[in-house]
Order: C-alpha cells, then sequence, then structure tokens
C-alpha cells in the first residue's frame, strides 16, 4: 500500500481570515484533526494576495494545498482574493473553500460564479463551527485528492 500524501508531507493549507477567535478555533480544531496539516494564516486580501504569489515577506511561502477564505476582509474582499487566484493559471487548481459569516444569496452566487469549490456559511455557535471545520477536514482532507504542487 502507497501511503497517503498527508504521511509523507503536511497538507498545506491557507486560512484568510481576520477573526482571531475564528483564526484561533480553526487552528485547535484542525491540529487535533487526524490529517497533518500545516496551516498558514494571513489576515487580510493583500497578504493572501501575497503569499499565493510569493511576494515579499512571502517569497518563501509555501504553496497551498487549500484555500480557506473569508469573504469579510480588509484591504482586499475575498471575492477578490477569489477573482484572482481563479484567474491565475498557476493557482486555478487550488480548491478554494468560501467559509465566511455572510448568507447573502448574492455573496453565495458571485463566489460560485468566480469558481469557487464550495461555500460554507460559519455557524455562530462554538461547537458547530467546530464541527464545520471538522468536517472539512472529513471531506476534503480525507477524501478528496488534492492537487499537488
Amino acid at each position: 500500500m502507497v501511503p497517503s500524501r498527508s504521511v509523507v508531507h503536511p497538507i498545506e493549507i491557507l486560512l484568510v481570515e481576520d477573526n482571531p477567535g475564528d483564526i484561533r478555533l480553526t487552528q485547535e480544531v484542525l491540529k487535533e484533526g487526524s490529517v497533518r496539516n500545516h496551516l498558514n494564516v494571513v489576515d487580510d486580501g493583500e497578504k493572501a494576495i501575497a503569499f499565493l504569489n510569493r511576494i515579499a515577506p512571502y517569497r518563501h511561502a509555501p504553496n497551498p494545498n487549500l484555500v480557506l477564505l473569508d469573504l469579510n476582509l480588509p484591504r482586499r474582499s475575498g471575492l477578490e482574493v477569489l477573482r484572482m487566484i481563479k484567474t491565475s493559471a498557476v493557482l486555478r487548481h487550488i480548491p478554494v473553500i468560501v467559509f465566511t459569516s455572510s448568507q447573502a444569496e448574492d455573496d453565495i452566487n458571485r463566489a460560485y460564479d468566480l469558481h469557487a469549490n464550495c461555500y460554507i456559511t460559519k455557524p455562530l455557535d462554538l461547537e458547530q463551527f467546530s464541527r464545520s471545520i471538522k468536517s472539512i477536514e472529513d471531506f476534503w482532507l480525507s477524501a478528496v485528492e488534492l492537487p499537488s504542487e
């Protein structure tokens, strides 16, 4: 049996989130998970674009295998970041999970129009939030074959 990719190398995840509480909870849930991962965090849209394009100070940033993207970000919106990812020949293969508090139908439709791989509304309840992150891990980090670098 060939070892799974996550056994050999951790799955690189980019979390684009400006809420410190959501960052901390996501870190905790993924750290306790069964899939080896390395979580990189940026807290605004400009930093996300710099990270993904390996612009200083992110010149040596790893290529993420998965992006968890909030829509409500400072400096550039999550939709702008999503557009940049999905129109880039180099980045468009990276799955992007929109994980945001917005339930607005317009946001959902625009995210899918920009080729988001899925859209999950963040639950307000702490336990439900943890379950949502766990379900992302169960599906996107365990069941799905993610593109490699």
